[in-house]
């Protein structure tokens, strides 16, 4: 059971990036998938969320009208697409999952998570 996030790397203010969460020896379908970041010295922050059925997301409000959360059941893969960068947007993102039905960003409630990967805005 893995979660992999890739997609990350330097990007300019105002730029874009898309992540990817792919998970391999489970069926992602079946679970809620947040994205959280983190920067050093601070806990996790919820960043997006999208339910099972891809029926509901959640976006911390820091980032609502920026970023977008949808899924591919049929690639196992949830993506996070980041437009319009800030430089306070640099954080390691993780992706997490879970079989619970409702979006939160409680990070003791996932099970599975990725490694992470970096992110940097900055010009």
């Amino acid at each position: 059971v893995q979660l992999v996030e890739s997609g990350g790397g330097l990007v300019q203010p105002r730029g874009s990036l898309r992540l990817s969460c792919a998970a391999s020896g489970f069926t992602l379908y079946y679970y809620r998938v947040a994205w959280f970041r983190q920067v050093p010295g601070k806990e996790h922050e919820g960043v997006s969320c999208i339910t099972s059925r891809g029926d509901s997301t959640t976006h911390a409000d820091s980032v609502k009208g920026r970023f977008t959360i949808s899924r591919d059941d049929a690639k196992n893969t949830v993506y996070l697409q980041m437009n319009s960068l800030k430089p306070e947007d640099t954080a390691v993102y993780y992706c997490a999952a879970d079989t619970r039905r409702i979006c939160d960003f409680s990070v003791r409630r996932y099970d599975y998570w990725g490694q992470g990967t970096e992110v940097t805005v900055s010009s």
